[in-house]
């Protein structure tokens, strides 16, 4: 049963966190044509699992890409739907800081503004203004969303069109995407419906992170 995820964060959170080779694999050449140059073999290889496995459970899902800093949105099919470039958390790192979802934003220190890694049953939700966002993590206050621009010195429209890493990472936690992207992909793939979010490690193995706790 879908949960219904309503807007109700007191912590102040919110805002701020919202401010893994293969040939190609079955699940992209199913997918939109010319856009998989750009995905790695890791990501490749991972959307290929999830197919074979049905880890997905018949339901839509995301990989986030931290390493590339890249989104890709498939079906229940595993059909890709297409990919976006993202902002990530300003700090490399694979673990959450427990109890972080119920820290003000004033006292996250920059080494804890982390995008976590793993599997998410994710659904759409909104925050306090009404936005819609899909949320990823919700109690750690971790979500997918159309890149925050209301702080211009950030630069965060430019930062989604640069080709330097570095540039991608400026988030609390949260994963920032282009807004006709997550309004043309992402919030339709989940409308309905919800679904799970890969987040691909980025200081630790793929493999390791993945395919072992599954028992592959």
């Amino acid at each position: 049963m879908r949960r219904t995820m309503a807007a109700t964060v007191t912590n102040g959170v919110c805002f701020g966190f919202l401010a893994m080779c293969l040939s190609l694999p079955q699940a992209f050449a199913a997918g939109v044509q010319n856009q998989t140059e750009s995905e790695s073999p890791e990501a490749q290889h991972l959307a290929n699992w999830v197919i074979d496995s049905g880890d997905n459970g018949k339901m839509p899902f995301v990989i986030v890409d931290k390493k590339n800093a890249r989104v890709l949105v498939f079906d229940v099919r595993g059909r890709l739907r297409g990919s976006a470039p993202a902002l990530l958390g300003l700090t490399r790192g694979d673990n959450i800081v427990p109890g972080i979802g119920k820290q003000k934003l004033s006292t996250i220190r920059p080494d804890e503004r982390i995008t976590p890694s793993g599997r998410f049953v994710a659904g759409l939700g909104h925050i306090l203004s009404g936005q819609e966002v899909l949320w990823v993590d919700y109690d750690a206050g971790i979500a997918i969303h159309r890149v925050v621009t209301s702080n211009a010195k950030e630069h965060r429209a430019q930062r989604l069109a640069s080709p330097t890493e570095l540039d991608h990472r400026i988030s609390y936690g949260c994963i920032n995407v282009p807004a006709k992207f997550y309004e043309n992909v992402v919030s339709p793939a989940f409308r309905k419906t919800n679904g799970v979010v890969y987040v691909l490690p980025e200081t630790r193995s793929g493999a390791i992170a993945f395919f072992a706790q599954y028992g592959h």
